[in-house]
């Protein structure tokens, strides 16, 4: 039944409503039998880690807030029926005469797409490099230091120590100190 061949799209919503148009599309979808012709609809996400006060929490943030992506074969019918969905301001695309505009292949790399990669995991923290923290977890427990570093990617700090009247680097995972103040 597809009449062409499925490409990435991307639609902007209204800041909020993505999940809402992502989850109306998929009923849509369903209810009209077309889901050989929109195939994937996506809300890319990452967890981040925060670290406030010394508690650690993961929220769930949008890559993209106010946008879904779509795969989809482009058709007058699909076209409606993805620009009537509520919350749906249109496609994204260069110029306005054009109804949409797929995702070049080198795009849908970049954005990990078709991999899979749409969720994504990273920490945030409250304190920053040149900051005094305290040392709440492991053999340090309890010490003050200054931030030297902090690696995102590999969840560490690095923390100036003193020691016995030396400067002492620490190595410590992100959750294992909290920002004095």
């Amino acid at each position: 039944m597809a009449e062409g061949k499925a490409e990435w799209y991307i639609v902007h919503t209204y800041s909020g409503y993505e999940s809402k148009v992502s989850e109306n599309l998929k009923k849509t979808v369903e209810n009209r039998h077309l889901e050989d012709m929109i195939q994937e609809i996506l809300v890319p996400t990452e967890t981040v880690t925060e670290t406030k006060d010394g508690k650690t929490r993961k929220v769930e943030r949008k890559l993209y807030p106010g946008y879904v992506i779509i795969k989809m074969v482009m058709t007058d019918e699909t076209w409606y029926v993805v620009r009537n969905i509520r919350g749906c301001t249109g496609f994204v695309c260069p110029d306005a005469d054009n109804k949409a505009t797929p995702l070049t292949p080198e795009e849908v790399a970049r954005m990990g797409i078709e991999v899979g990669e749409t969720e994504t995991e990273s920490w945030e923290v409250d304190y920053q490099v040149g900051d005094t923290v305290r040392i709440v977890d492991g053999s340090f427990s309890g010490r003050e230091g200054i931030v030297q570093s902090i690696d995102l990617p590999k969840d560490c700090v690095r923390v100036i120590v003193y020691m016995f009247g030396r400067e002492t680097p620490v190595e410590l995972a992100l959750d294992q100190v909290e920002l004095l103040g």
